[in-house]
């Protein structure tokens, strides 16, 4: 199932299928290592739903949840 990165919950894993932000967006979620194919987990939601932490190729990483609901990912069962 698809969905986006910020509709994760906690401790849930999935496959980054693709990335819909343009220009300066999505060149950082790239140089971040957020690329098609790259395992992410969700880690932390802040109390108020932003910024989300996350983990990917290794590290953890925290977005913004509007960068978040750019990120399409492929939910593991």
């Amino acid at each position: 199932m698809e969905k986006s990165l910020q509709e994760l919950s906690p401790e849930q894993t999935g496959v980054v299928k693709s990335i819909r932000a343009e220009g300066k967006i999505r060149r950082r979620l790239f140089d971040m290592g957020v690329t098609p194919s790259a395992k992410i987990t969700m880690r932390k939601v802040a109390p108020m739903g932003d910024p989300i932490e996350v983990t990917v190729r290794g590290y953890e990483l925290t977005l913004l949840k509007s960068e978040a609901q750019t990120v399409l990912v492929e939910v593991e069962a």
